[in-house]
């Protein structure tokens, strides 16, 4: 005959694996909707004119810190193995979400090694950039008018873009453009970055648009505006000189996107994409193009 205790405990393991078949159809289900939303979330992005989602290994990323531990430890830091500056003007173009003060240690850099370095003074990189190369270049004509010189350009990022653009607007002022990881041929990064990038387009335009300062399409590829006719225009750029740096451990956009069609004005280094900031590779390079030192 069946004891109280044996029924109980027989009608506990019936509640236990119904709770365990109950957890996995849940975590079943979730995952099914995370997947949903992240294929939402694909078409989504594919659907807004010129975004190009891309599977970037973006953990990658988290390695930035060794760059900078690198930077660090590395002689390019101090000044030694490079070519040094004569106090020409150098203005630095923070990429996208950020703005000027993480460019500091590039910044210091440059004064040690003899150039005269400037903030970009666009603020946070989160605006219309139509709008933020108008103050890039507000930028440049006073690095112009301090040094009596032509100005180099390093850009980060979309600061790289924004670089490319001002150029093109004042090439009697700048020398040289040099782009560090810049999407310029096509806006191919990874979902997450174009998902932030899209919740910026979507403030831009709701801030921006009764104003009439922007329209519905500003921030893609397809925007009417001067900063991307500037982008888009590929006739021959001799006015100033420009090189492309590039890296294919980058985690966020894909270095296909960031390189010249002449194979002899790109750099490869191996750096992430955050990391091209205070890497020594980068540092180095950057040092070479400015002095003008040919790839070797």
């Amino acid at each position: 005959m069946e004891t109280t205790w044996s029924r109980l405990a027989r009608r506990a393991a019936r509640h236990r694996a119904g709770v365990i078949a109950a957890a996995v159809i849940s975590v079943l289900l979730l995952s099914l909707g995370l997947l949903l939303l992240w294929n939402y979330r694909q078409e989504r992005l594919r659907r807004i004119a010129g975004y190009e989602p891309t599977n970037r290994p973006i953990w990658l990323e988290a390695l930035f810190p060794f760059d900078w531990l690198a930077l660090h430890c590395s002689p390019v830091y101090y000044g030694f193995g490079i070519p040094r500056g004569h106090g020409e003007a150098v203005v630095l173009v923070p990429g996208f979400l950020g703005d000027d003060r993480y460019l500091t240690e590039m910044h210091l850099w440059l004064r040690r090694i003899g150039y005269k370095p400037y903030f970009s003074g666009i603020g946070r990189n989160v605006d219309c950039p139509d709008l933020l190369t108008q103050r890039l270049v507000m930028t440049i004509q006073q690095a112009h008018m301090d040094t009596k010189q032509q100005v180099s350009i390093v850009g980060h990022s979309l600061g790289g873009m924004l670089a490319r653009a001002a150029g093109h607007r004042e090439p009697a002022l700048v020398k040289q453009v040099i782009t560090m990881g810049s999407p310029f041929r096509s806006v191919r990064a990874h979902p997450l970055v174009l998902s932030a990038a899209n919740f910026v387009r979507s403030n831009i335009v709701r801030e921006r648009k009764h104003r009439q300062e922007v329209t519905n399409s500003c921030f893609t590829p397809e925007c009417s505006c001067r900063f991307v006719a500037d982008l888009l225009d590929e006739s021959p750029s001799d006015d100033f000189q420009h090189n492309a740096i590039f890296s294919k451990c980058d985690g966020v956009v894909d270095w296909r996107s960031c390189v010249e069609d002449e194979t002899a004005l790109n750099r490869e280094v191996t750096a992430t994409h955050i990391g091209m900031a205070f890497n020594p590779d980068v540092y180095r390079t950057v040092a070479n193009l400015l002095a003008g030192v040919a790839a070797v």
